[in-house]
């Protein structure tokens, strides 16, 4: 076991170190940073000693070791266009996509799960349909759209929800939340259902088609035989095992949740990461660009280490095979 926690670790460093070397030759060779700091008619020698100051005329061996070793201590650089360090940034904006991403992941959990199993075990009832229809939906039409729809039903025509921005929010240290606000919970809830459709209709799917496959195995028809209750042979055996595949799908989708919520902060200008690399792009802001694809590259490569390891723990199975490996 700690063998493959030990190999999964250096993989995850090695993918990290890729990833890096994408960053580096983004901020490197993705124009020139000079032109982006200073004005066009700027004399030359200024030019110059800002590149100096840059550590530009640095040979590119040096440039990489000491990105990679500022980047080791989440040190990015400063932002061309705030002109303030791009870790103040990313940690100012961080809460909001985490937070959103969070209650995105939640959400679906709760009513994949929910649905998955009603309409495996209802299959063939009228709500059962519906949710297939609905998982249709939420696979079909792209986020952007989804929530553009929200706003128009919810903000525009009924004027329950705010259509955009994160609400009154409450700073506790660093962190800030819009859980312990009404407005930020009610800010919360159309992005956090436009993130969290696709994750659902994908997590409903996957647990109705785990579930009937399950239903049909022999330990269940044999927990028929001994007289266990319907109850407990639907959710003591049958939802327990269906839920360890579940368990790897949830994990990988969270980083995705995080990464493509770019498209919902977008549209619902939501003050988070995603937002944030999208101004980036629209005004060249490399260290920003750089450094967000450094931060969600950490994310999924922790989450999928962290993964694979209570994937482990929850499957005999694969503990057994790994005994047998190592």
């Amino acid at each position: 076991m700690i063998a493959f926690a030990l190999r999964r670790a250096i993989q995850a460093i090695g993918v990290m170190l890729a990833v890096g070397v994408i960053a580096f030759s983004m901020f490197r060779f993705a124009g020139d940073p000079v032109s982006q700091i200073v004005s066009i008619d700027t004399p030359a020698a200024e030019r110059a000693q800002v590149r100096k100051s840059l550590g530009l005329d640095d040979p590119i061996l040096v440039q990489f070791g000491r990105y990679f070793a500022n980047a080791a201590q989440f040190k990015f650089g400063v932002s061309y266009q705030f002109r303030q360090p791009v870790s103040s940034l990313l940690e100012e904006r961080m809460p909001a996509t985490l937070e959103l991403a969070t209650c995105a992941t939640i959400f679906a959990l709760i009513f994949g799960i929910l649905m998955g199993v009603y309409s495996a075990l209802r299959r063939d009832s009228v709500l059962a349909k519906l949710f297939q229809a609905i998982s249709l939906i939420g696979i079909s039409l792209p986020t952007f759209l989804i929530g553009i729809l929200l706003i128009y039903l919810f903000a525009v025509i009924l004027g329950w929800l705010p259509s955009y921005g994160r609400g009154d929010v409450v700073r506790i240290g660093w962190w800030t939340t819009g859980l312990l606000t009404a407005s930020g919970l009610k800010a919360l809830i159309m992005p956090a259902i436009t993130l969290g459709l696709f994750q659902m209709t994908l997590i409903m799917r996957l647990v109705r088609a785990e579930m009937l496959e399950v239903l049909r195995t022999d330990y269940i028809r044999f927990a028929r035989a001994r007289g266990l209750t319907t109850r407990a042979i639907h959710f003591g055996h049958a939802l327990k095992n269906t839920l360890v595949p579940v368990i790897t799908v949830a994990g990988l989708q969270f980083g995705s949740v995080i990464a493509f919520a770019i498209i919902t902060e977008t549209v619902f200008q939501w003050p988070g990461m995603g937002l944030l690399f999208v101004q980036a792009i629209q005004n060249v802001d490399i260290p920003i660009m750089a450094a967000y694809l450094l931060v969600v590259s950490m994310i999924f490569v922790t989450i999928n280490l962290v993964v694979d390891i209570l994937y482990t723990v929850v499957d005999p199975r694969l503990r057994s095979t790994i005994s047998r490996a190592s």
